[in-house]
């Protein structure tokens, strides 16, 4: 989400007449997009302002610096406080389409300008947003959440739940495919409990049948579901559609049913696990992913052990896994004590992703000597010679080969294997087939 909001004003500025600078010593202005799930981006973005302020007294250069995204809507004006004389803008998660109109105010009148307001209107200038990706588009469906987990600073940040309308999100996935992204992936906080406000019979079933009939568009991704908004309407309409990958991003937090009810996740261990029963039936071939958190608040020794028998009956392909740490104004925050030491929560997390690793490991190893469909959608981080994309399921794919095979989608045979990736060869025989 963090990443398209970028794109979308990365595309605002530019229609403003900014151009793209290379380095921070060059420009006029800088734009720092925060997050404030974890307390570490936080700490990134008040180390980055120290980094400005420090570029300032060296080389005389004081471009205007806007602060904004979540951390933006949180902290507001203490951010001013904090470090004085740095940022000149702090732009709200509601007020990103208001930024090139922010920074010409702060221009002008060389005040500090702080714009924290609501907007329910969720619309977006089509054709605006600077898409860094030349194979994927992100299309946001959902703004803000009305969850309230305890956890989750999220509905403090990003407001409450408004839908795009339904005309509008295609148009944008049709603007996507007509400018050559060949994979769309929708966005929202929980993107299953969509409900377009200008077609009152279209849920999430009924976009992603929409999104399907896109022609150009080859693959569709989403991200999040909410397990207790995942229907078997929605499983048989997934199972139906061959363009939606067969990969389900399913955060389930923790593997304790005790802890799930002090997060307030409104499921249990026993009822998550009888959904993952479900969908398998449902998709045999999908790929589950998902988020954990250790040391949340009152989590025991036991506790820790549902999250790994949990995670180890689900077997998932991929983890994104968290130390707890309180964030502001959260149920979590205010009415709960972190109890859990910080070198036990180390310890559960290195416990926790070495199992992840093992099982990674292991499912990826099963790869070995098969022909899989792979959207090449970039040069690959490990070797000049090489690409990288991936399977329908979300696995990473290293192979050789040149630039002009990037937005293709190839069969490839993997020969090797690891915990994060595989690597393996385009399979001419499979592409003759």
């Amino acid at each position: 989400m963090n990443v398209h909001d970028s794109e979308r004003m990365a595309g605002l500025l530019e229609q403003a007449g900014f151009e793209a600078a290379d380095d921070a010593v060059d420009a006029d202005l800088v734009v720092i997009n925060t997050c404030s799930v974890r307390e570490r981006a936080e700490e990134k973005l008040y180390t980055r302002l120290g980094e400005l302020r420090q570029m300032g007294a060296e080389q005389g250069h004081h471009p205007l610096v806007a602060v904004a995204g979540c951390v933006a809507q949180q902290e507001g004006g203490e951010i001013l406080k904090r470090l004085p004389g740095v940022a000149d803008l702090i732009v709200g998660t509601q007020a990103i389409r208001r930024l090139p109109m922010l920074v010409e105010q702060a221009e002008t009148t060389r005040r500090p300008v702080i714009d924290l307001d609501p907007f329910e209107d969720v619309t977006f200038p089509l054709g605006v947003t600077r898409r860094a990706d030349p194979v994927k588009a992100y299309v946001t469906i959902i703004e803000g959440c009305n969850e309230f987990c305890s956890f989750c600073v999220v509905p403090y940040t990003r407001g409450h739940e408004r839908m795009r309308p339904k005309r509008d999100i295609l148009a944008e996935v049709r603007e996507a495919a007509d400018s050559g992204r060949r994979e769309v992936q929708l966005l929202g906080q929980i993107v299953n409990h969509y409900s377009a406000p200008d077609d009152p019979s279209c849920d999430f079933s009924g976009l992603l049948e929409a999104v399907h009939e896109v022609p150009g568009i080859e693959r569709i991704r989403f991200a999040s579901p909410h397990p207790r908004h995942v229907t078997p309407r929605f499983l048989q309409t997934m199972a139906g559609l061959p363009k939606v990958c067969r990969h389900l991003h399913l955060p389930v937090q923790s593997g304790s049913t005790r802890v799930l009810e002090a997060m307030r996740r409104r499921y249990s261990r026993e009822s998550y696990l009888a959904l993952i029963g479900s969908i398998r039936e449902s998709l045999p071939d999908v790929a589950l992913s998902t988020d954990m958190i250790v040391g949340f608040p009152g989590e025991r020794a036991a506790d820790f052990d549902d999250t790994l028998t949990l995670t180890a009956a689900v077997r998932y392909h991929s983890m994104f896994s968290f130390k707890y740490s309180a964030r502001p104004n959260t149920l979590a925050e205010k009415r709960l004590t972190d109890d859990v030491a910080e070198e036990e929560k180390t310890r559960r997390i290195v416990a926790l992703q070495a199992l992840q690793r093992e099982i990674q490991g292991a499912l990826n190893a099963a790869l070995v000597g098969q022909a899989v469909e792979v959207l090449v959608d970039a040069a690959s981080r490990r070797r000049e010679t090489e690409l990288s994309g991936r399977t329908s399921t979300n696995v990473v794919v290293n192979l050789p080969g040149p630039a002009a095979w990037i937005g293709r989608t190839l069969p490839v045979r993997i020969e090797r294997a690891g915990p994060h990736s595989v690597w393996g060869r385009f399979d001419s025989g499979a592409a003759e087939a």
